[in-house]
């Protein structure tokens, strides 16, 4: 069947009603995703001078990322193992008369061989098994997508224990849980290589997690982001939640604020900044009404941009029903935890959470 996303049209097979099939995947609901890269790619560009000319779409399937880019004015090149696939991405490239390399090759392999200004993961799936390529292989910019949410959030822990090798808990901030994992995961496998990670753009989004990562070629900054990890202490029996830096964790005997000693401790995690807020809104500025989810993907910077600068939120309805409480308008509660002196902001995690440096009594006294 034929797809346009953004100025390109390309051929994709028909997809199963459930699951990957035999046929090359395609997932028409991440073109959100592709959207919000293709500006993101803009953006990362054009701030770094035009400088940035090199592509690869890692895991291309279709091709129809690469293709995108390609589209943009980048040398774009799509690899995939899968000869199908590298012949439905050569034939995209030339049904839009677009330059371009398609490579059939082992991703992992060819990584290992090459460089790239950007380098893109959107496997099937974690990601992990092409991060350490990927950090070998780009000079400026890594995007990753992570669609296996969760082992990530703690649904499926064992798996998220031996994927990602941390300790995810499954709590009421099960999405943004995900992306710390998934952002310390990739600074330790990038810290392997001296290599820093620094997160521009990252977004949890229905079934997946996507993140941008300018990197750096020194020690120094590996280090740097490093020290951004640690551990995340959560009571479930009362919502209270605390962080605390370093790679040792030091559990909680007992909850500060009911006293339960079911404590979990969840890490090491990525407790530092998930975004740039100036380099979201150059992504945002960039998004063009010619992308199908161009409202969407406006919205959703808007949110990244506008989160308070804290590693975990709330969600007012969990909160209400634990408190025996009716819910109040958004706009209401956060007015009443500023008015008490707390900063706090909505969250991009869904439309009744909020980021806070309030702790949840101090929300329950504030807000009820």
């Amino acid at each position: 069947m034929e797809v346009r996303e953004g100025s390109v049209v390309v051929e994709v097979p028909e997809q199963p009603a459930e699951g990957a099939g035999d046929a090359v995947f395609f997932n028409p609901e991440q073109e959100l995703n592709r959207d919000v890269t293709i500006a993101a790619l803009r953006a990362h560009r054009e701030r770094g001078g035009g400088r940035a000319r090199t592509y690869l779409d890692a895991t291309a399937a279709s091709g129809i990322r690469g293709v995108r880019a390609a589209a943009e004015g980048w040398e774009a090149t799509c690899c995939d193992v899968d000869p199908d696939a590298a012949d439905l991405a050569r034939g995209n490239l030339a049904r839009n008369d677009l330059d371009g390399e398609v490579v059939r090759r082992d991703a992992n392999a060819y990584m290992h061989e090459t460089r790239f200004d950007a380098v893109d993961v959107d496997p099937f799936g974690t990601p992990i098994p092409f991060a350490d390529a990927a950090f070998r292989c780009a000079t400026e910019l890594v995007c990753v997508t992570a669609t296996d949410t969760a082992p990530l959030c703690g649904a499926h822990f064992s798996s998220g224990v031996r994927k990602y090798g941390a300790v995810p808990r499954n709590t009421d901030y099960h999405a943004e849980m995900g992306l710390r994992i998934l952002l310390s995961a990739l600074a330790r496998t990038a810290a392997r290589y001296d290599v820093g990670v620094t997160p521009v753009l990252s977004h949890a989004t229905r079934h997946y997690v996507r993140t941008y990562l300018r990197v750096s070629g020194r020690a120094t900054d590996a280090n740097a982001a490093i020290d951004e990890l640690g551990y995340l202490y959560h009571c479930p029996e009362c919502l209270y939640r605390e962080h605390d830096g370093g790679l040792i964790a030091e559990p909680l005997d007992h909850c500060p604020n009911c006293g339960s000693e079911q404590v979990l401790a969840a890490g090491p995690v990525w407790l530092g900044p998930a975004h740039d807020p100036d380099f979201v809104a150059a992504t945002r500025e960039r998004v063009t009404d010619d992308m199908g989810t161009a409202k969407r993907a406006r919205r959703l910077l808007d949110a990244v941009e506008g989160e308070l600068d804290v590693p975990t939120h709330y969600d007012q309805h969990v909160l209400s029903k634990r408190w025996g409480v009716s819910a109040i308008g958004m706009d209401e509660f956060l007015d009443r935890l500023r008015k008490a002196g707390f900063p706090a902001s909505r969250s991009h995690f869904g439309g009744t959470t909020v980021k806070t440096t309030a702790d949840v009594e101090e929300i329950r006294r504030a807000t009820t």
